[in-house]
C-alpha cells in the first residue's frame, strides 16, 4: 500500500536535509530533487544524470513570494504568467534578478528556470524545505520514464529516497523565457504556445 502524503513528505524532507537525492512524482514527469544548500548532493545529481557541469538545474518553489526572497525579478510579463490558470502548474519561467541573487547557491547565475508545481505532495515538501533544485528524472539527452522502474533503468546511481506515483505522462512543462522582450517559448510542453501568447497579450 502506498504511503500517505504526510509520510511521504517526512521521508523526503529528512533525506533532502541530510544531503539526499529524492525521486518523486510531480504534476508533469518524475523529478529528481536536491537541496541547493547541499553541494555534494547537487554534484551527485549531475553525475546521476550525466549532465554537463555548465548546465544549471531549474528550481521549484511553493509560491511567488519565494522567488522575490531569492532576489528574482518579476516583471509585468512574468506577473501575468504567474497569476494565470497555469500556475501552480506546468509552466516554467526563465527569469533574471533584480540586482543580484540573495543566496550564495545562485551566485554566478544571470537567470534561473523556476516553476510552482500543481501537486499537493510537492507543495508540502517545498513549504518545509524552501526552494529545491528539481530536474526531470532521466539521463541527460534521454526522454523521461513513465514509471519508477523505467526511470531507475536509466540511472547509474540510485536516488536515496523513492516515491512511486504510478505511471505518469512524459510531457514536460512549457518553458517561457521572460528575459527576452517580448518573452519567447523555448520549449512547448503541457501549455500550448498560443495560450502563453494570449496570457501575455501578444495575440
Amino acid at each position: 500500500m502506498k504511503a500517505d502524503i504526510a509520510t511521504d513528505t517526512a521521508r523526503v524532507v529528512e533525506s533532502l536535509r541530510s544531503g539526499g537525492i529524492a525521486l518523486l512524482p510531480t504534476d508533469t514527469v518524475y523529478g529528481l530533487a536536491v537541496s541547493p544548500e547541499q553541494p555534494d548532493a547537487v554534484r551527485r545529481l549531475g553525475a546521476m544524470k550525466g549532465r554537463p557541469r555548465d548546465r544549471h538545474f531549474p528550481i521549484m518553489v511553493a509560491s511567488p513570494d519565494d522567488l522575490l526572497a531569492l532576489g528574482i525579478e518579476i516583471d509585468q510579463h512574468a506577473e501575468r504568467l504567474l497569476t494565470s490558470e497555469y500556475v501552480p502548474g506546468p509552466l516554467t519561467l526563465a527569469l533574471g534578478f533584480r540586482d543580484r541573487p540573495t543566496v550564495s547557491w545562485l551566485n554566478g547565475r544571470v537567470e534561473v528556470g523556476v516553476r510552482i508545481p500543481d501537486d499537493r505532495r510537492m507543495l508540502r515538501i517545498l513549504r518545509e524545505t524552501g526552494p529545491l533544485l528539481v530536474t526531470s528524472a532521466n539521463k541527460h539527452g534521454h526522454p523521461p520514464g513513465e514509471t519508477v522502474e523505467e526511470v531507475l533503468a536509466q540511472l547509474d546511481i540510485l536516488p536515496d529516497v523513492i516515491i512511486d506515483g504510478g505511471r505518469l505522462r512524459t510531457v514536460p512543462s512549457t518553458l517561457v523565457n521572460c528575459r527576452c522582450q517580448p518573452p519567447i517559448v523555448e520549449r512547448v510542453g503541457c501549455v500550448p504556445e498560443d495560450e502563453v501568447q494570449k496570457i501575455l497579450g501578444l495575440r
